[in-house]
């Protein structure tokens, strides 16, 4: 049996072979785990879909694939049939798309926009089936410029009537309309020799310093940041954390000061909830949400990486102790999903532990802030009128200028301060 890498995950096209588990000839279990896959940020474990026997690995460490990529073959044990294809499933095409239907709308598509298709930021084509995308080269529509409303945000025809309707709305006219200048052919990239000047060392880039390279670039390119400093008074903070920190750790969790963090943050969210919003570019419109799915960035050996931690304003803090705890730990040894890293509404960067002061986070797009937390330090403050040692952290808030103001990056990081130096010890007991 012939067993092909499968999609991983909407927009997990490909990936790069990080491990291999059996050799050829070896015995392996239905399900058993036979290679791991490094896609994007997540490695996923590509297991054997029937048991028997290794006979043949058509790849080896570093190897980039893509889905569809022959991987290994299985030879059956006589007493088990297969349940998985070993083909990727063609996909399905909605009822709702049928080629009369669209067709109709090429006439009127055609005058208004006239555009290369395009791939989205991830550099992947936006989710449709085969008769919209053809439809879309025809007339030269930019389907990454289309928002969709099927499953996985998959492209429908309704979806790109109702673009192309929203154009026409906009005053978009069949004359007025020309096709837009071709955009200049970006450099190619000229390699350095270094070593002229010394001894040097080679390292190819992983596939996830190469993600965080793309998703870096691309945020801090389309995102006109904006950075707000202050600090906060953590000491009685502190106090809490000493107080409950052994009754925490008889329930199996580690109080740290960034579920703090995380409950004073979502509270100050309810208050602006601008900073929770996402901009829909292909839209214009500023997306509201009413949920409170936080991103951690946890520093690991192989790169930054942001699980989300879901619902934190239903959690208590213990619950976001233990929580926090397993997804840090997951993350370090690389074992969360692509699904777990996905649908944040907030960012947090907590260096603390690490060292340095004030810094400047870059946004994680599509979300419209993140808020960075240097390492506190203790500081004479003069505290009711007398000189006081109190325990300091430095603060940065970066958010995106298109959508918030700096009046409200202010009013935001004074009520956060405010709300994590008030910290109730209600909040903490258990």
């Amino acid at each position: 049996m012939d067993v092909r890498l499968p999609r991983l995950g909407e927009g997990a096209d490909s990936g790069t072979v990080s491990t291999i588990f059996v050799k050829e000839g070896d015995t392996v279990k239905k399900d058993q785990p036979v290679l791991e896959l490094e896609s994007e940020k997540a490695v996923a474990s590509i297991p054997s879909p029937v048991g028997g026997t290794i006979t043949k690995i058509f790849v080896k460490d570093g190897d980039e694939i893509k889905v569809g990529t022959l991987i290994f073959s299985v030879a059956e044990s006589s007493d088990v049939q297969p349940d998985v294809p070993s083909e990727p499933e063609a996909p399905q095409v909605p009822a709702e798309e049928p080629v009369a239907v669209a067709e109709e709308i090429v006439p009127a598509a055609t005058p208004v926009m006239m555009q290369e298709p395009s791939t989205s930021p991830s550099g992947f084509p936006p989710p449709a089936s085969p008769s919209i995308r053809k439809m879309a080269r025809e007339i030269g529509l930019d389907l990454s410029r289309i928002r969709g409303s099927g499953n996985g945000g998959r492209i429908l025809l309704s979806d790109v009537r109702a673009y192309i309707q929203r154009l026409q709305s906009l005053g978009a006219q069949p004359k007025a309309a020309a096709a837009p200048a071709a955009a200049a052919p970006k450099p190619a990239p000229v390699s350095m020799d270094f070593s002229k000047w010394g001894s040097v060392e080679k390292k190819k880039m992983s596939q996830l310093r190469k993600a965080i390279s793309n998703k870096m670039t691309e945020s801090w390119t389309t995102i006109p940041h904006i950075t707000q400093f202050d600090t906060v008074d953590i000491t009685d903070v502190l106090e809490l954390r000493k107080k409950f920190l052994k009754a925490y750790e008889k329930k199996g969790a580690n109080l740290t000061l960034t579920p703090f963090i995380m409950k004073a943050v979502v509270e100050t969210l309810k208050k602006h909830p601008i900073f929770n919003a996402s901009l829909d570019e292909a839209t214009e419109e500023i997306v509201y949400k009413h949920y409170y799915h936080l991103g951690i960035a946890v520093d690991t050996e192989q790169g930054l990486i942001v699980p989300v931690i879901r619902d934190v304003d239903k959690k208590s803090l213990l619950q976001l102790s233990i929580a926090l705890q397993d997804i840090a730990e997951r993350t370090r040894q690389r074992k969360v999903s692509l699904e777990e890293m996905q649908g944040g509404t907030f960012t947090i960067s907590n260096q603390g532990g690490i060292g340095g002061a004030h810094f400047t986070p870059i946004i994680n797009k599509p979300e419209v802030a993140i808020l960075g937390v240097g390492r506190g330090s203790l500081q004479a403050v003069v505290k009711d009128k007398k000189i006081q040692q109190r325990m300091i952290v430095p603060l940065g808030l970066s958010y995106d200028h298109r959508v918030i103001d700096g009046g409200n990056a202010a009013r935001f990081i004074t009520d956060f301060v405010q709300i994590l130096q008030t910290f109730s010890e209600k909040q903490v007991k258990i």
